[in-house]
């Protein structure tokens, strides 16, 4: 069966974006997987969308993910745009070293009370561009293709003008299938002047060549249209985005959220997350939609290793005898081939495209093991397909999908000094805005890849826990974290962030937060029965050992950067995702001339939704913290 899914817009350039379903993910979604002795799952779920903020442009680096048992004739997607973009292959390897540099990561220190006898430690080509005219006409003729273009494994085309019903009778008769409740969508687009990109497979492309797609508008703002994807939205979709800057990057007018760090689970490495992130952005004032910082620094957290190398060269397999292919590749560090001691041969790929390339141009013969066809390929010369090898097109392929983008990735880090990582969930009811984003010079740096808490395990069995902000806990049991009153705020704060200075506070629960921990603490007469029969109820990183207001939190900003001499580390992350709600633009959530929208169709986060009882606090004056 085929299928197209509909996303968003990214305009003037917009962008918006639809991709086929999402594979399931792997036990460590196949991008991260963290070696700590008890590590936490990462899913790394849905489609995840990179801009690059230029001065006068924006790159939206799109991943796209798909169903596994998809054909790969049945692979396709479609892009509202306002203009007509410049499409380029961008760098899976990218992605994967963008997520790996910055994801969250929560983990503890234990050490144990002395009880008598010990007081030890422990540790726990060029493209086709057709005069596109005036805006459309509202119909008859139906739809004009005004660009089309081969770009890496896909094929592009751009439409125009038509009605909402010719568009569709357009797509499904060159195999696009559609989604009836995409035409109203569509209808709301073409009144505004949008046009349609549509993107498919080659003839002959195999889904193990799909890779993510850059598209380059002359602009400078950035935005996530969500309205269009609310046809193919669930409940608490996991949206990601990164963008690299010169600056820290914030939400327009999405609110930013900081997390009470007390609602993770530290215990078993914070596998609460998304549920903390869920129903933090489901708090007053938030309103379902705002986001949390996960990282905001330096750049070179993303490594670079597999993005880029010097030995990478198409041009020796222009005239390469085709069996001397693998030993070209292997010379150049792309692939591995070794015996697997029985018998046979296992080829090893070090870059995600050159299967799919091997299989397009070097396809191994039906019966034949792959490994021992790679492997040897002078054993099986007489089986070659020499139809479908093309020396010249598997070199100029290999500078197309691997070499410009692998050095185009090093450029854009090289270039921006500083990555900004933020996450939220969203629901259907929620996406009637699409969020904006700008850059903001005056915040500080915000890193949450190596949380770490401590843990004394006391001689009655509890355990007292000292969190990255300062605050102290104390656990009744060693081996959990403490349950709190459902009073307790899953948000420590929600701001208002302008594109200079510091956030303004709409809700800051940091007074409410540090007396229900006093009052939780002073159950087990902690930290003595004189403070809990006197001072210290309010509060504060003061001597009393209460613990209090860091203002860090499990998404936001951390005032204490550990580095763990032993223990447990765990990782926690988010998939991506969006959709739509009617109302506006594209993304327009503040009209504003030539601004660049950007959409990605992301992962779906299976949380149900729960509404958490009304703050007790009343919203606090400005506050420097982010």
């Amino acid at each position: 069966m085929k299928y197209t899914v509909w996303s968003g817009v990214l305009g003037v350039g917009m962008f918006a974006v639809a991709m086929a379903l999402p594979s399931e993910a792997e036990a460590c979604g196949g991008t991260f997987c963290d070696a700590g002795p008890q590590a936490m799952p990462v899913d790394q779920t849905g489609e995840n969308i990179l801009f690059a903020m230029g001065e006068t442009t924006i790159e939206a680096h799109i991943q796209i993910q798909y169903d596994p048992d998809t054909e790969a004739s049945e692979f396709a997607w479609v892009v509202p745009v306002t203009q007509i973009p410049a499409f380029e292959v961008s760098s899976d390897q990218l992605f994967i070293n963008v997520l790996n540099g910055t994801v969250p990561s929560y983990g503890f220190t234990s050490t144990f009370e002395g009880c008598g006898d010990d007081d030890g430690a422990g540790e726990g080509g060029g493209p086709i561009v057709l005069d596109a005219g005036g805006p459309p006409d509202g119909g008859g003729g139906g739809p004009k293709v005004v660009f089309e273009d081969t770009v890496g494994a896909f094929d592009v085309v751009v439409l125009q003008g038509g009605t909402a019903q010719e568009v569709m009778d357009w797509l499904a008769a060159n195999s696009y299938e559609q989604d009836p409740e995409a035409q109203p969508i569509l209808e709301e687009y073409l009144a505004e002047g949008y046009l349609f990109a549509a993107f498919r497979l080659t003839n002959g492309a195999e889904v193990a060549e799909i890779h993510p797609i850059s598209l380059i508008f002359d602009n400078d703002e950035a935005c996530i249209p969500l309205r269009l994807t609310r046809i193919a939205a669930q409940e608490d979709m996991d949206v990601r985005t990164f963008f690299l800057a010169d600056n820290r990057v914030v939400p327009q007018n999405y609110q930013h959220v900081l997390v009470n760090p007390l609602r993770l689970d530290w215990n078993n490495l914070a596998n609460n997350y998304k549920e903390v992130i869920t129903l933090a952005v489901d708090a007053d004032e938030a309103n379902g939609r705002a986001f949390v910082t996960e990282y905001a620094g330096p750049s070179d957290v993303v490594a670079q290793n597999g993005l880029f190398s010097n030995e990478w060269d198409s041009a020796p397999f222009a005239a390469a005898d085709p069996t001397t292919i693998i030993d070209l590749l292997e010379f150049q560090g792309l692939v591995t081939c070794f015996e697997d001691g029985r018998g046979g041969t296992i080829c090893d790929y070090d870059h995600t495209l050159i299967r799919g390339l091997l299989a397009q141009y070097l396809p191994v013969p039906a019966g034949i093991d792959e490994g021992d066809f790679y492997g040897c390929l002078s054993c099986y010369a007489g089986m070659i397909d020499m139809v479908a090898w093309d020396g010249t097109a598997f070199g100029d392929a290999l500078q197309e999908r691997i070499i410009d983008p692998g050095q185009h990735a090093v450029d854009l880090l090289d270039g921006y000094p500083t990555l900004t990582r933020m996450y939220t969930t969203i629901s259907p009811g929620e996406m009637t805005e699409d969020p904006f984003f700008y850059q903001n010079a005056d915040l500080p740096d915000v890193d949450l890849t190596n949380q770490l808490a401590s843990r004394n395990v006391l001689c009655e069995g509890g355990a007292v826990w000292t969190l990255p902000d300062g605050r102290e806990v104390y656990a009744p049991s060693s081996g959990t974290w403490p349950t709190f009153p459902d009073e307790l705020p899953w948000e420590e704060e929600v701001q208002e962030i302008a594109e200079r200075g510091g956030p303004i506070s709409l809700v800051d629960n940091t007074e409410l937060i540090d007396t229900m921990l006093f009052e939780h603490n002073c159950q087990y007469d902690y930290p003595s029965v004189v403070v809990c029969s006197g001072e210290g109820a309010t509060g504060g990183a003061d001597d009393t050992g209460t613990g209090g207001g860091g203002g860090g939190d499990a998404a936001g900003d951390s005032d204490t950067d550990g580095q763990a001499t032993g223990g447990s580390g765990g990782s926690a992350s988010a998939g991506l995702d969006g959709a739509d709600d009617g109302g506006g633009c594209g993304c327009s959530a503040t009209p504003r001339p030539g601004a660049v929208w950007g959409l990605a169709l992301l992962g779906l986060l299976g949380l149900r939704r729960r509404r958490k009882p009304r703050s007790l606090a009343k919203p606090a004056a400005f506050d420097a913290r982010v």
